[in-house]
């Protein structure tokens, strides 16, 4: 898995588990509904620390608890 698919993978298992929809994310963090409509269909590959850290806000949790994950474990590496 790329690091693209599993922040993809991350954000809707978030959501799921904060009983949230993407557009209430997005509401919650700030961040454009294109923006999350990009990482979640695969068109944005490369999302950003500090989109990430948005989404942590809105979601009220840390980096750490993004990234601490198993879907982060076996990623293929990237050059």
């Amino acid at each position: 898995m790329t690091i693209g698919a599993a922040v993809k993978e991350r954000i809707i298992e978030l959501c799921r588990e904060k009983d949230i929809s993407l557009n209430m994310l997005c509401t919650l963090s700030g961040v454009t509904q294109s923006t999350i409509n990009n990482i979640v269909s695969g068109r944005n590959k490369s999302t950003t620390i500090s989109t990430i850290k948005k989404f942590c806000d809105g979601l009220e949790i840390t980096i750490q608890d993004f990234f601490n994950s198993p879907i982060f474990n076996d990623l293929d590496q990237e050059l």
